[in-house]
């Protein structure tokens, strides 16, 4: 009976040393992989101010966009992820912008409506060539930190040479203008600049250098006082003064 219970007491041992030994050897399965978060869409907005227009005046583009890593506009090219561009459409125009990101595209337009031209008024053979003057000839505004003339301004600056062509006696004087930021002395050679850029482009449009003075003001007689980029816009300009 002993070793009957003996006998039965070591297979029980073996069999439990066998189950532990099985249960040991048993892996743990990983946890299932993290989905990657998901990729947020861009967002965009674009807005014309003023959305009509008459023949040769400008409008200041407007625009936001958030998540975006490629934003350009139709017509203008690569832009910053949000900004304000001033444009002078020579016909009606709908802007389209496309903002690219990693979550996707998101686009936005702007629709800028330009009104036929009017006929000259009867009094125009009287008007006096200031008053044609102060009609007919477009200043010339320029980015930040820029003194290049833009592609958007090549149809006003065209237009300038073409009126002063036609109306020979006139001389004029080129003022160069600043937004507010930078130091006034920074302001001043930068101003001399735009202003010299517009009467070269004159110049090889035809115009006679000897007609053409220029100035530098800088930022000190700015034509908006407020400080946001569409005041800015404004006061970055070469500006036409019509000599007596």
């Amino acid at each position: 009976m002993t070793m009957t219970l003996m006998r039965w007491s070591a297979v029980v041992f073996a069999l439990g040393t066998i189950m532990f030994l099985g249960a040991c050897a048993k892996k743990v399965a990983p946890p299932p992989p993290t989905p990657p978060p998901a990729l947020t869409p861009p967002t965009a907005s674009l807005s014309a101010n003023p959305n009509t227009l008459d023949p040769g005046q400008s409008t200041t583009l407007t625009w936001q966009t958030t998540n975006a890593t490629d934003v350009s506009i139709d017509g203008i090219g690569p832009v910053d992820q949000s900004g304000s561009r001033q444009v002078t459409p020579a016909d009606s125009t709908t802007y389209h912008l496309i903002a690219k990101g990693a979550g996707g595209t998101q686009d936005a337009t702007a629709r800028v409506t330009v009104n036929s031209a009017a006929a000259p008024p009867s009094t125009t053979s009287n008007a006096t060539e200031e008053e044609l003057f102060s009609r007919n000839v477009k200043d010339i505004y320029f980015d930040y930190d820029k003194y290049d003339v833009r592609a958007d301004q090549q149809g006003s600056l065209q237009g300038d040479a073409q009126f002063l062509q036609q109306h020979s006696n006139i001389h004029i004087t080129i003022e160069g203008h600043c937004d507010e930021r930078g130091s006034t002395e920074y302001n001043l050679a930068l101003g001399a600049s735009r202003a010299d850029a517009v009467k070269n482009a004159l110049i090889q449009a035809g115009v006679g250098g000897d007609r053409i003075k220029t100035i530098s003001y800088g930022k000190e007689k700015p034509f908006c006082n407020e400080s946001n980029e569409g005041c800015w816009q404004q006061n970055r300009r070469g500006h036409f003064v019509y000599e007596k």
